[in-house]
């Protein structure tokens, strides 16, 4: 019995094949337009050439209009959105020593952030950039996706356990 528009049986296999149809579909235009976040700032500011990030803007501007139209088509989703911060990641916790959430936004943000850019700024090229590299046979591509494999296991396996000790020692949780 159909409760929806397809099978059962059939709906079973909908969102694994959708799924497959736009990664391949991502993946085939990443491989043919070059698309890189990192190299398109790399060659404005070294070579001045704004082709990938025509590209990178063509990405924002897509994304933000398919946001509004999912923001728009939504029922509801206005109740949930807010326009400004509700919060300052610089603000300091009530009864917190001053201090403790700035170096906590440094330590979970900040510094990730610049040790991912300067870890693409090496390999030259993004994550995304490197899993397409890596599915066209490269090694170098091949041993970065791997590494983020592996980095992701042993975060969620052994660094959890030491962020929960670092957040309580600056006085957050319980």
């Amino acid at each position: 019995m159909a409760t929806g528009i397809l099978p059962k049986e059939v709906a079973v296999y909908a969102v694994p094949l959708v799924t497959l149809f736009i990664g391949l579909l991502v993946g085939y235009l990443g491989q043919r337009s070059g698309f890189c976040s990192i190299g398109a700032f790399r060659d404005y500011f070294l070579f001045r050439h704004t082709r990938l990030l025509s590209g990178y803007l063509a990405l924002i501007l897509a994304s933000f209009a398919g946001y509004l139209l999912f923001w728009f088509l939504t029922p509801g989703a206005m109740e949930h959105f807010f326009w400004a911060f509700t919060s300052n990641p610089f603000t300091p916790v009530p009864g917190a020593p001053a201090g403790l959430v700035p170096a906590a936004y440094l330590m979970f943000s900040v510094i990730p952030g610049f040790l991912v850019g300067f870890i693409c700024v090496l390999l030259g090229g993004c994550p995304f950039r490197q899993a397409v590299m890596a599915s066209e046979g490269s090694y170098k591509g091949a041993f970065f996706v791997i590494g983020m494999c592996v980095g992701s296991i042993l975060f969620g396996a052994i660094l959890s356990g030491w962020i929960v000790g670092i957040m309580k020692a600056l006085g957050f949780g319980a």
